[in-house]
Parts: C-alpha cells; structure tokens; sequence
C-alpha cells in the first residue's frame, strides 16, 4: 500500500509559511486548535513544525516579549525542537508507520521535496482498527 493512500493535501491542512509571524501562527493555531502544525518555505518546501511550546519558550525566553508584539517576530526566529520527519509520497506503509509511531502527524514531500500534504496519526489508527473489526466479522 502506498503512502497516498492516507493523505490529507496541502489544500486541506493548517500550515504557515517561514515569513509568518509568531502572532500569525500562534492565531491559525489558537482558531484551528492545534498544537502543532507544519511551515513551508518560500518554494513549498517542508522546512518543519512549529508547536505551541516553542512559541511559549520564546515568549519566556525573550525579554521584553509578550503577545502584543509577537507580530514582529518571525516563526524562523523561533527555536524548534520537535522534527517530524517527512515521508516521500512514494514510500511505503512501513516508512509511514515507523514515523507515525512518535508524530501526530507526518508531512508527505513529492520528488522535489514540496510539501503536499499530511497523514494524520490517526486515520492510520482508524483504517487499521476497521480493517480488523472486517476480519473478526
């Protein structure tokens, strides 16, 4: 089974781009209610996730910071310390799960490295948990 299998495209999924702001992201997060979601750059290259903990280390970190001026920082200035490593579109289901064991979510990159969407954790866990409820009947 391949990996696409499971995506969720980039048209559908929360992401910021690498010139957003912490105010930015920390609103479309805030509003979606997520604590994680994945940043892109300027070519549509998965650059990697920014979760609400790095935002709050940056916050208390950062003297003279606070939320009304977060709209001055940029998310690249934000130290992150969760990598959710991609998955190419053309892996595998082993790839996948193997990643999906320690990520809520694993970004899928085409040939080129764009970004093109996500697979939840969780629908993984869904197609399987139906897929044995199927050979129990």
């Amino acid at each position: 089974m391949n990996v696409a299998f499971f995506l969720t495209p980039k048209k559908d999924v929360v992401y910021e781009t690498i010139n957003s702001t912490m105010r930015q992201a920390l609103e479309r997060m805030e509003y979606h209610r997520y604590t994680a979601i994945p940043i892109i750059d300027e070519e549509g290259k998965y650059v990697g996730t920014i979760t609400e903990g790095d935002m709050l280390w940056k916050l208390k970190n950062t003297p003279g910071l606070d939320f009304k001026n977060t709209n001055k920082v940029s998310i690249k200035d934000v130290a992150r310390n969760v990598r959710n490593t991609p998955v190419h579109v053309r892996s595998d289901i082993e790839d996948l799960i193997s990643l999906a064991v320690n990520q809520n979510f694993v970004p899928v990159v085409d040939d080129n490295n764009v970004f093109i969407g996500i697979i939840k954790r969780s629908e993984i866990i869904q197609y399987y948990y139906n897929k044995s409820l199927k050979v129990i009947e």
